[in-house]
């Protein structure tokens, strides 16, 4: 359905008063011209382009530096071995941590940047670092076997952490609408730390296949074997695990709005020193004695991975509670059906939706099915942008472009309502989100509607916010 199309009868707006829906649509600049702040040009610097350049050239040398060296540390049979191995995990871990991100999914091109991160610069700087630490402690004290405990114990959880927080830090600050909660830290954090760990991992199998190739070992009592059942089956997790606490600061941070100074600078730190301490503690078990590394395995890791599975999981709940809080105020002014803030609130009726949009519109052609559904996504992600938007502004204030980003984002509703808002619509009452005496009709309804959603004279919405000091600049904004 193109956007020019549309020519529903008017529902209530709920952000201006006495305007008409045309005039608001029409308000919205083009595809291309949109934008949150005013471009600034004249130093090339400043230019995206340039700057997505800039990284992905960092990262690239980065990797070919990372590249040469665990060549040259492992041979090149060993690397290829070791490459090999280390890649199994990589793909589960990443799908762990986007299916914690399902609710509003950030975008792929930050989580790769994280994992690339992790994988070239955060590595590199880890391999350099620690050898020149460790030979540093090794000639001061004259005490090879001391500097490379003191190295693994110390210096390496606070050089690996830290190297692995700047993704962090990095996504945290440019693009901080697409980092806002807890969710948000820990998928960005475990993508950094599983880009770290496949890296350090085909340096550990790399060198155990080396040493199994200098001694003649095979089978399962070989070093590769054994260094594979460790790092790649028992605790794929312990890099995302140590990072991930550094993430879960840095999305309290988030929440916690612009407002709280010293808040967005004290728990990324705590949580950054929280990950050197787990990473040392796991690091050092070895020096509990020959059943140190059990101990401290099944007695803090594994308790500790369940409660940040269950604090994600939580949070991803709290995510979706805010859908079925913020967006009933969008449903009375007339943008969507009642029951569509109940089905964006769970996950299930989210996708039975976009099957019965996928069903309903597959015939006789199925891409048009594949449309729809996609149509039905698009929905679904801009509404929970639009309830995580309006939280901000009720915790946070208004800013200066709230404005902008609503209108942006009706306008992104507006334009897919008359797919995803039936099918949502369906998919509340299939699911028992939305009780009624009778069960869901068992083929779609009409398409387009030719009426508005809602009943009843225009509603303004209220304003979200706490205290402005006898003024309301969401309201001025306008």
């Amino acid at each position: 359905m193109s956007e020019g199309s549309v020519q529903h009868q008017q529902p209530a707006v709920p952000v201006l008063e006495e305007q008409q829906l045309d005039e608001f649509l029409g308000a919205v600049p083009e595809r291309g011209q949109w934008r949150y702040r005013p471009r600034r040009v004249g130093m090339v610097w400043r230019s995206k382009a340039f700057r997505a350049g800039a990284v992905i050239t960092m990262l690239a040398l980065c990797g070919l530096v990372i590249l040469a060296l665990v060549r040259r540390e492992t041979g090149t049979e060993g690397f290829l071995v070791g490459l090999g191995l280390a890649v199994l995990p990589v793909p589960l871990l990443m799908a762990a941590f986007r299916w914690l991100d399902r609710v509003e999914p950030g975008p792929w091109r930050n989580l790769l940047f994280a994992f690339a991160w992790g994988a070239c610069a955060a590595a590199l700087v880890a391999i350099i670092a620690n050898s020149f630490a460790t030979q540093w402690i090794a000639t001061a004290t004259a005490d090879p076997a001391g500097a490379d405990t003191l190295g693994a114990t110390v210096v390496a959880p606070v050089v690996e952490e830290s190297a692995k927080a700047v993704a962090v830090l990095l996504i945290f600050l440019f693009r901080r609408r697409q980092f806002g909660g807890i969710v948000d830290g820990i998928v960005v954090a475990g993508f950094t730390a599983t880009g770290f760990a496949f890296t350090e991992n085909i340096l550990y199998l790399g060198n155990a296949f080396g040493e199994d190739q200098q001694l003649g070992t095979t089978g399962f009592a070989s070093v590769t074997v054994g260094t594979f059942f460790v790092r790649v089956v028992m605790s794929p997790f312990a890099h995302p695990l140590f990072t991930v606490l550094t993430g879960i600061g840095f999305g309290v941070a988030a929440l916690g709005g612009a407002r709280h100074r010293v808040r967005r600078v004290v728990l990324p730190l705590v949580g950054l020193g929280l990950a050197m301490g787990v990473h040392a503690l796991w690091n050092g078990s070895s020096s509990f004695g020959p059943y140190g590394f059990y101990l401290v395995y099944g007695a803090f890791m594994m308790p500790a991975l369940g409660l940040m599975t269950w604090l994600a999981i939580w949070s991803r709940q709290r995510e979706l509670r805010t859908l079925s809080t913020e967006l009933p105020v969008y449903a009375a002014a007339g943008w969507l059906t009642p029951a569509e803030p109940l089905a964006l609130a769970s996950m299930r009726a989210r996708g039975v939706a976009r099957d019965m949009a996928r069903h309903w519109n597959s015939h006789p052609d199925p891409a048009r099915g594949r449309a729809a559904a996609r149509a039905v996504a698009e929905y679904e992600s801009f509404a929970t942008s639009l309830a995580m938007l309006r939280r901000r502004a009720r915790h946070d204030g208004a800013g200066r472009d709230f404005a902008v980003r609503e209108q942006e984002l009706l306008h992104h509703l507006w334009h897919r309502r008359d797919i995803a808002g039936p099918a949502l619509t369906y998919a509340a009452h299939a699911t028992g989100r939305l009780r009624r005496t009778h069960r869901p009709p068992p083929g779609p309804p009409p398409f387009p509607r030719q009426v508005p959603y809602g009943n009843g004279p225009p509603q303004r919405l209220p304003a979200p916010h706490r205290h402005y000091g006898g003024h309301n600049p969401y309201l001025e904004d306008r």
